[in-house]
C-alpha cells in the first residue's frame, strides 16, 4: 500500500464544522465512498466547497495537492473531510504519562508541596508496584524524586509521608485538544490553533 494512504493526514470535521479527529487517505476514502463523509474542496483563496465522492474523483490534481494512482489515473487526496451524521464533539481524557501527571500536579510534589524542577520529579506509587498497585491515575503522583527514593516499596503512611490530596484522573476534554498537525497539513490551520 502507498505510505500516502497510511499517515492520518485528513482533518476529520463534525457535520458543524468542528475538528474531532483524524484519518488515512484510505479511511477517508472510504468514508467518502459510502456517503458518511464528504470531502472539503478548498480552494488557494480560502473558499470551501462540500464535494460528494462521485464528484471528488473527477475533480482535477493540482500542483499543491497530494494524489494516488489509480486505474483510472490520478485522485486528489482530500485533507479534510465532514461528516455527514455526526454532531458531536466526543471527548478523552489525557492519556497516563509523567508529562500530564506533571500537568495534572502543576508541576508539585505532592508529599513536600515542593515546586520541582523538570530534573527533580518522577512518578511514584503510592501502592507499590511490588505490592500490587497499578499504574493508574488513582495511584500515581508526582514526586521528588530523593523522596520516592526514600518512600521506596513502602506506602505513605509506613514511611512517615502525607499525600497533600487525594490523586484523581484528569476531567475529560474534547478531542480537538487532542489533534496535532504532526504533517504541517496547511489546510487545517482554520480549523484547529
Amino acid at each position: 500500500m502507498n505510505s500516502t494512504l497510511r499517515k492520518s493526514t485528513v482533518l476529520v470535521l463534525n457535520k458543524g464544522w468542528q475538528a474531532i479527529d483524524t484519518k488515512t487517505p484510505a479511511q477517508a476514502f472510504c468514508m467518502m465512498a459510502n456517503d458518511s463523509a464528504t470531502a472539503l474542496d478548498i480552494c488557494d483563496d480560502g473558499h470551501m466547497q462540500p464535494t460528494r465522492w462521485d464528484d471528488w474523483l473527477r475533480l482535477p490534481v493540482r500542483a499543491r495537492d497530494n494524489s494516488i494512482g489509480t486505474a483510472r489515473g490520478l485522485i486528489r487526496v482530500p485533507t479534510v473531510i465532514v461528516l455527514a451524521g455526526f454532531a458531536k464533539v466526543p471527548k478523552r481524557r489525557p492519556r497516563f504519562s509523567l508529562r500530564n501527571v506533571w500537568e495534572r500536579d502543576g508541576g508539585v510534589c505532592q508529599y513536600t508541596g515542593r515546586k520541582l524542577k523538570p530534573s527533580e520529579g518522577n512518578i511514584d506509587h503510592i501502592v507499590p508496584r511490588s505490592r500490587g498497585g497499578d499504574t493508574s491515575w488513582e495511584n500515581c503522583v508526582l514526586a521528588h524524586r530523593a523522596i520516592n527514593s526514600r518512600k521506596a516499596d513502602r506506602t505513605p503512611d509506613e514511611a512517615g509521608l502525607k499525600l497533600l490530596r487525594a490523586p484523581k484522573a484528569p476531567k475529560e476534554l474534547p478531542t480537538s485538544l487532542f489533534i496535532t498537525n504532526a504533517h504541517e497539513v496547511a489546510d487545517w490551520a482554520m480549523f484547529i490553533e
